[in-house]
Formats: C-alpha cells, structure tokens, sequence
C-alpha cells in the first residue's frame, strides 16, 4: 500500500480512503455531486427532503430524499469567498464581483445599469494607509534601505526595518478603524465636490450623485488599502447624466480634499500606557480616469473590474497570517506565522483588554481589519445577491426542464406547492473525497481556462479581419 500510495503522490491514508470511495455502490452520484459543486473543497451537507405537489389536485409532481444519496447527505457548494479555503467557490465570487464591478463601467441594463454610464465622468482611486515605521522595500532601480536589491518574492519584502521601534499597535488600530475612515472619506467627498462646484451641500445633492464600489487588499507589511471605482452620476443615480461641471478633474480634486480632511481619533488608555492615536489615511493617493474599453487607454474597464475581482477572493492570509481566529498570542507562534505579522496579531491581543469594543482579539488574524472586503454604494450597480439569484432561478429552471414540471413565466396560472424540510448535518470531505474535489476543480479550471484561451483568439482573429 506504502509503495502505491508513494506512487500516486498520495499518503498512505488517503490512497487507502480513495479506493473506498471509489469501491462504494453510490460513487458515481458521490462524483456527481461533487462536481455539481464545482469541486468545492469543504461542502455543506444537508438531509432533508422536499416535495412538489399540485395544490389543485394534491398529486405528487416530485419526490427527493436524501436517505438515498450517498452517505444518506446531499452536498451543496459552501459559497466561501477566500481563495485559500475553497478556490472552486471563490471563483465564483470573484466572478460575480467582476460582473458587479464592469455593469456600474460599461453598463449592462440587464443589470439594471444603462449603458449611458460610460459617458459619466468615473475614476480608479487607491487610498492607502500611513507610514508606521520603515520597511524592506523596491524603491525603483535603488537598493532598500538595509542595502539590499530584494527580488520581487524576497521574504522580508514589507517587514519592518526596525521591529523594535516599528508602531505595530498603531498599524493594526488603523486596520481596525479603516471602515470608519472609509465612511467619514465618502461624507467628506460629498461635502468637498458641493464646494468645489461652489454650490450648497444640498443644491449639490439635487444636482449629483456619487456611486462607487470598492475593495480591501493587504500590502505585504500589512496595512488594509481600498481601490474604488468612484463615478459621478445624475440625481436619480445612473439613469441620469451629471451636471457638465462635475468633470474627471473636479472629481480627482474633490477625492483629494476629502482623504486629507478625514481623522479618527483613538482615545489615549492611560491605564495600559497607550497615549492614544490620530489615525489618518496615508499620503500615497493614486487616482487614475477610466476609459472605455477597447479605446486604447492604459486603465480600461475591464482592466479595473479583473483588477478589483482577483482581489475581492484574498484577504490578510496574503501577508503571512491565517485565515482562521486564533484563540490567543501563542496559537500564532505555534502555527508558524512568520515574525512581522505574529507581531502585528500579538499587537491586537495586547491592545484588547485596554479597547474591548473594538473585538481586536476576534480579528487578530485578520490583523485588526473587521469591515466588509467588497463594498458599493446602493446605486452603482446590480448586487452579489441578485447575481447569485439570476444563478439560482436559472438551475431552477435546467431542474423543472429536467423534470418535466410546469414553468410558471410560461404559464402562471400552472402553479405548484414545494414542501420542503432541510437540516444541517456537517461539512468537509473525508481524505479521499478531498483527494477527487481537487482533481475535478482543476479539470474544471483547465476547461475553463482553455475556452477562454480560445475565445480570446478567436476575438483577436476577428479584430486582425476587420483591421
């Protein structure tokens, strides 16, 4: 077993639990189910059963129980955003984070975003967090500060110069406050673009609109920083031209007035010996005009909308931590999270006893940051629940094609009654089922990657006959 488990890159264990899976009577519906969830790696099982019945004539249309799947459970996709603990499911969310991001661009009135969007004056702004102390860095063609030319995957790349003198206290208290100065940034911005149009807070509001969407990402020290479509609209939202004053430069100028103007004070605890803390978006803030895609512009809307989806799926794992709650300072050390951000998840359980409303030790591995990862304001464009409806009325339908149940779009007055019953009965995959949800996400992200592949030769074909 050892030699054919060596084999097969497999430990003993999971060779020895694959082939029991395989071996079982219900292993082809296993597989099916598996692949259903797009090889999600730690599915939601359910038992349960559910009934489609005419409620004209009480007649059973439908039956399905689970005591006849395969371990007596149906398994359903777990919906995970991290890349890191189910990349199946988190390429969903980043594509439907790509689609809500590129409607509120190019529009998609499917989506309830017209496609006269495009004309609205929109900006792609980075806002990042201050300076807490040097660290190794690639400051262009000169060597970091410690002397050194650091290849682009070089370890200590974002880790502190100095730990001893490096504000770790101060890094994940701004993490912890960056939804706080995200939301004073965008009342700020509104009262900045009144005054730079030289109108009123509230003439200003019945003249224009503001919508973004936006997403954190760590830099490798650590530090959460938003990037945000940031777009101008008329009154009633997208539907609706802005003003010809509100241009790209009044925008630019407005976004800059309104992120030097934002503070957050975190009160001194004289008790602890914390002096207290002024917290402050940092100078580095980059903001670059949106142009239609296919223009020839350097920043094209699909450019911004990849950038803003691959990021929408990672969190502070990137830099070296988890992505799971560590009960306290030692479970980091024991976990093997590297020197820079242990320190920064010990700054947070330090500073908990001294700021208990902040929860800092609930999101120490998240180093201090507790606010959502994808955000936009209610009219910029569709939701993520209304592109993951779309998705489920859709299989809803393959379902009642399957079945031969009646459409009620067709035929509304051909109505049906669902009962339904469901339970929670665990998660995960045994060894060997992991080993199979694996192998069926990557021939899934293969065939995926080659029709893209091929679909964006054939557009290039396309675009070479028209030239």
């Amino acid at each position: 077993m050892t030699d054919t488990a060596t084999a097969a890159g497999l430990d003993p264990a999971t060779l020895g639990d694959l082939l029991r899976v395989a071996g079982d009577p219900g292993f082809d519906r296993l597989h099916e189910q598996i692949r259903r969830t797009g090889g999600c790696s730690d599915p939601i099982h359910l038992i349960g059963s559910t009934k489609t019945l005419d409620p004209a004539t009480g007649t059973v249309l439908h039956a399905y129980a689970t005591d006849k799947e395969p371990g007596g459970r149906l398994r359903v996709a777990c919906g995970n955003r991290r890349a890191s603990r189910c990349p199946s499911c988190a390429w969903t969310y980043a594509g439907d984070t790509y689609h809500l991001i590129r409607a509120g661009l190019t529009g998609d009135p499917a989506k309830g975003t017209p496609h006269s969007v495009r004309e609205h004056p929109r900006v792609f702004a980075t806002l990042t967090a201050p300076s807490f102390g040097p660290v190794h860095n690639r400051p262009g063609n000169r060597p970091c500060r410690c002397g050194t030319h650091h290849p682009d995957n070089a370890p200590e790349l974002g880790t502190a110069l100095d730990p001893a003198t490096y504000d770790y206290a101060g890094a994940v208290l701004w993490n912890n406050h960056a939804s706080d100065l995200w939301r004073y940034f965008t009342i700020y911005l509104r009262r900045e673009i009144a005054a730079h149009a030289g109108l009123t807070q509230k003439a200003a509001r019945g003249l224009v609109r503001v919508s973004f969407g936006k997403v954190a990402e760590y830099q490798k020290r650590g530090a959460v920083h938003f990037h945000a479509v940031i777009r101008f609209d008329g009154p009633d939202g997208p539907d609706t031209p802005p003003p010809a004053w509100a241009t790209h430069d009044l925008l630019t100028d407005a976004i800059r007035a309104a992120a030097v103007r934002v503070e957050v004070t975190v009160p001194a605890a004289e008790e602890y010996d914390y002096p207290g803390w002024d917290l402050r978006w940092g100078t580095q803030i980059d903001i670059q005009p949106i142009g239609a895609f296919g223009a020839g512009e350097d920043l094209t809307e699909q450019a911004v909308a990849s950038y803003v989806a691959k990021y929408a799926t990672k969190a502070a794992e990137t830099t070296g931590t988890v992505d799971r709650r560590v009960g306290n300072r030692e479970a980091a050390l024991l976990l093997g999270v590297p020197d820079h951000p242990r320190r920064l998840m010990e700054a947070c359980f330090d500073l908990a006893s001294a700021y208990p409303d902040r929860k800092l030790t609930a999101w120490a591995h998240m180093l201090g940051f507790r606010g959502h990862f994808s955000t936009k304001s209610r009219k910029y464009s569709t939701t993520l629940g209304a592109l993951r409806q779309v998705r489920a009325d859709y299989r809803a339908r393959q379902q009642r094609e399957a079945l031969g149940l009646p459409d009620p779009d067709d035929n509304p007055e051909a109505t049906t009654l669902t009962l339904a019953h469901w339970a929670y009965a665990g998660h995960g995959h045994t060894p060997g089922e992991s080993w199979l949800a694996a192998n069926i996400a990557r021939d899934i992200k293969t065939n995926r990657d080659t029709a893209r592949a091929a679909l964006a030769e054939l557009q290039d074909d396309d675009t070479e006959g028209e030239w």
